[in-house]
């Protein structure tokens, strides 16, 4: 696939963007799924380096640019750039396959180093094109642009973490620097993205816009200062800060997915039913369910150092891995799928981001059967996600095996789903 295809052509990137990072997150779900059939230790630490290396990086440095674009056209798409993003986290996905299976850190923290260049990009171009106080005036551009500096920030986390276990006996790398806090850091980026997403397309066209306009702000204080904070009282291992702030998070998630649910089903009785709102509202609910086990990870938490394998009793353990599994497949998974369900084919219709500017985004339809077969998929997501958080709390690995193919096979099915709506 030549670059000089994509030269001006904004549809031909989102659906490369589609494909690839579809397929990564199915892909991370096959190869944790066939690590728990045959316990094998490469395929098991490497699922999780794939979904975050590579959704991760792309899902900001593209979907999230598109999103940041749509509301600030001054920040201008160049598809051949976006083009290079998808090419370069390719090869850092084949650098970190190739540093876990041959044991060689240092190849890691060099991933770690390349994609802290890539983001360096986005981040100069923002902050040269936007002023400060532009940026805040828009509480979805908020949320937007702390999400590649917190990319940049868990990409940093990725090199020291190399360096870290290329050199285990030099004490130069902090101690809070593990592959637990890796992924952690990791997945704030892509949770602070939907936040904004869901206040775009949704709250921000409320009959009480002002209303939610200020606890859209006040939320991403208490979201972005809560989770910074958090950081703070973990590796202080300061038992109550964390229980404390882990709550009020929670109650925050509750009183999101509560109201969210309100507003589609007024929405949905009033309008028409679309399955990315449904896929939101799924990972609004996995949001909680990931804030819940995250609450019984800290109680047993209590007396274990931090950065201790594994970070749990192993007869806990299973507490640990729902935590990270309904975070992953579920809240961050079924919400960008949802997004993706609007973005891209709007996208593709315009071959530009016009049709995200518009305020009626969501009327612009998908074809019914499409809509239809959305929801289908939608059914079994979600239930091959409640199947592998089941199969945790079991300890049954056939269990797990197979709910895992399912759900990679379900995410997969975007791609096929949104062919007729690529024409």
């Amino acid at each position: 696939m030549k670059q000089h295809l994509f030269d001006g052509e904004l549809s031909r990137v989102a659906r490369l963007f589609l494909f690839v990072s579809v397929t990564v997150i199915a892909l991370a779900s096959f190869l944790g799924a066939a690590g728990a059939l045959t316990s094998n230790a490469f395929l098991l630490k490497l699922h999780p380096y794939l979904f975050f290396i590579g959704f991760g990086n792309l899902a900001i440095l593209l979907l999230n640019r598109y999103l940041t674009a749509a509301i600030y056209p001054e920040l201008k798409i160049d598809p051949r750039k976006q083009v290079r993003y998808i090419y370069l986290v390719a090869l850092a996905l084949a650098m970190i396959t190739l540093s876990i299976a041959l044991s060689w850190p240092l190849l890691k923290a060099l991933t770690g180093l390349l994609l802290m260049i890539v983001v360096l990009g986005p981040l100069r171009e923002i902050f040269t094109t936007l002023s400060v106080p532009k940026i805040w005036k828009e509480v979805s551009v908020r949320y937007y642009i702390f999400d590649v500096l917190f990319l940049l920030v868990a990409n940093i986390g990725l090199f020291t973490l190399g360096l870290k276990e290329a050199f285990a006996e030099e004490r130069l790398i902090p101690f809070f620097v593990t592959q637990t806090s890796y992924f952690l850091g990791s997945s704030f980026p892509l949770s602070i993205s939907v936040m904004g997403f869901l206040y775009t397309y949704a709250w921000s066209h409320s009959s009480k816009r002002e209303l939610v306009k200020r606890l859209f702000s006040l939320w991403f204080y208490t979201f972005v200062g809560g989770v910074l904070l958090f950081l703070v009282v973990i590796l202080a291992e300061y038992y109550f800060g964390m229980m404390l702030i882990s709550h009020i998070l929670m109650f925050g998630v509750m009183a999101l997915l509560g109201s969210f649910a309100i507003y589609l089903y007024n929405f949905f009785h009033k309008n028409f039913h679309h399955p990315a709102l449904a896929f939101l509202l799924s990972g609004l609910a996995l949001l909680f369910a990931t804030s819940a086990y995250g609450i019984m990870n800290i109680y047993f938490l209590k007396g274990v150092p931090f950065g201790t394998v594994p970070p749990l009793n192993i007869e806990r353990m299973w507490i640990y891995h729902s935590h990270t599994h309904a975070a992953l497949l579920g809240w961050i998974s079924f919400s960008f799928i949802g997004m993706i369900y609007i973005v891209i084919p709007s996208i593709v219709r315009f071959n530009s981001l016009e049709g995200l500017r518009n305020e009626q985004a969501l009327s612009l339809l998908l074809d019914p059967d499409t809509m239809k077969k959305a929801f289908r998929q939608l059914t079994v997501q979600l239930l091959s996600a409640l199947v592998i958080l089941v199969a945790f709390l079991l300890y049954n690995n056939i269990l797990l095996a197979a709910a895992g193919f399912v759900f990679g096979c379900s995410v997969f099915f975007v791609n096929v789903n949104l062919q007729s709506e690529m024409k």
